[in-house]
């Protein structure tokens, strides 16, 4: 490896290590599905992202509300001594890529067959401190 492509791997991996992410893959729901729950809660507060995963009836909403709780698990592993409460934690980003599909058969009349893709997908959630975000933009 050349010296500026581990300069580059060794920033990237610093910058990851100082994230407090989660991602849940091969989640067996259309991305489409999943995009309309992730939706709702982009850009909020944490608690009220809980609130409305909740409330919403959708089946991939309880997913996605045990991979926050998840996050913020993480979140508090990486800053031990900052208070839950006191940090203000809100939703970054959260995204929904497409997983892998598997390819079905369905019988069909007069002897043919029908596919049947069956897709899956990966979400990743980012979770941010207000006050830290703050702190940055001052020293910027």
């Amino acid at each position: 490896m050349g010296a500026r492509k581990r300069i580059k791997a060794n920033k990237i991996k610093e910058e990851k290590s100082k994230k407090a992410f989660a991602i849940l893959r091969n989640c067996p729901t259309s991305p489409r599905k999943m995009r309309l729950v992730v939706d709702l809660v982009r850009g909020k507060q944490v608690n009220n992202a809980l609130d409305i995963l909740r409330f919403t009836p959708k089946e991939s909403a309880l997913r996605v509300e045990k991979l926050l709780l998840s996050a913020v698990a993480n979140w508090q592993a990486k800053n031990e001594g900052v208070r839950l409460e006191d940090a203000n934690l809100f939703v970054k980003e959260i995204y929904v890529d497409q997983g892998r599909m598997l390819k079905r058969i369905r019988t069909a009349p007069q002897g043919r067959a029908n596919r049947i893709r069956k897709h899956s997908n990966h979400v990743t959630v980012v979770v941010d401190s207000a006050v830290n975000n703050e702190t940055q933009n001052t020293q910027s």
